[in-house]
């Protein structure tokens, strides 16, 4: 049987068992290496109301945010792109 990817779609390598983590949109159980992962930062503040105070001089907190995707959902956001067959194979993900 002929592989689709060369990591099989994972980045597990010669681990074996891994945790599984859920999907911040949808709910569903995926593996810690398969899910697709970002780090967004976020601000409490408006950005137009954080732009006035910065030029004031005050300092506005941000907090990076990590959400983790299953592949469903990381496509329909476009955070992971569906490449052309002989594109899978090689080369690093798209986001």
């Amino acid at each position: 049987m002929p592989k689709k990817r060369e990591n099989r779609g994972r980045r597990k390598g010669d681990k074996g068992h891994v945790g599984y983590i859920t999907c911040d949109n949808c709910g569903a159980r995926v593996p810690e290496d398969k899910a697709i992962c970002v780090t967004r930062m976020y601000s409490p503040v408006e950005a137009a109301l954080a732009n006035e105070l910065e030029k004031k001089g005050a300092i506005i907190p941000r907090y990076p945010v990590r959400k983790c995707y299953c592949v469903n959902c990381a496509v329909h956001f476009g955070i992971a792109k569906i490449r052309a067959e002989n594109e899978r194979k090689v080369g690093p993900r798209s986001y």
